[in-house]
């Protein structure tokens, strides 16, 4: 079963910019949408955590992360998209599936005309709370406040609304700067 909250509709202008978070993998995936207006202030639309975990195939289960982005993504109609990058992992074979999750939702994303802009865990962790390493929990309340929601969130949705919120502020910074984010960027 899939969790899925969403605000009040928020007043869009010609000048906010809907962002939506992808945090991918293979049992479920986070996502999270906001909006930034042409102040850079930040209003939460939506969350969910999509359960594919018992899906009978795997590769069914990329399948409904793909059909279940681009509902979202029709019904929220996101601009732009912050989806995080792969990082190593000890096991390969999930290291494998999460790549084709991830990959799953890019191909949602990109179908929909989106553009797809990707983080590492440590970007998102800094512009988040402010250091490269902190932990779930800081990641989870320092979103809640950011964005002002009460009820605790699932760290999949955290994390996917806090992919959203660390694209807010690098675009923002980006155009501020005018310097390309490859430029800067650590590799």
């Amino acid at each position: 079963m899939n969790s899925y909250i969403s605000s009040a509709p928020a007043n869009r202008t010609a000048l906010t910019v809907r962002i939506i978070g992808i945090d991918p993998g293979s049992r479920s995936t986070g996502v999270g949408i906001v909006d930034v207006d042409e102040r850079g202030g930040l209003s939460h639309i939506f969350h969910a955590v999509l359960e594919v975990a018992d899906a009978v195939t795997f590769p069914l289960r990329l399948k409904r992360i793909f059909a279940e982005l681009v509902h979202i993504a029709d019904v929220h109609k996101p601009m732009e998209c912050g989806i995080e990058r792969v990082f190593m992992a000890r096991n390969a074979d999930s290291a494998l599936k999460l790549g084709q999750a991830r990959g799953a939702a890019i191909c949602a994303l990109v179908s929909q005309g989106i553009a797809v802009h990707e983080y590492a865990a440590t970007e998102v962790k800094q512009a988040v709370v402010g250091r490269g390493r902190g932990d779930k929990h800081q990641v989870q309340s320092m979103i809640g406040m950011l964005l002002g929601l009460n009820n605790e969130l699932r760290s999949d949705a955290a994390d996917a609304l806090a992919l959203a919120v660390t694209h807010a502020h690098t675009r923002a910074s980006l155009q501020r700067t005018g310097i390309a984010r490859v430029a800067w960027r650590r590799r």
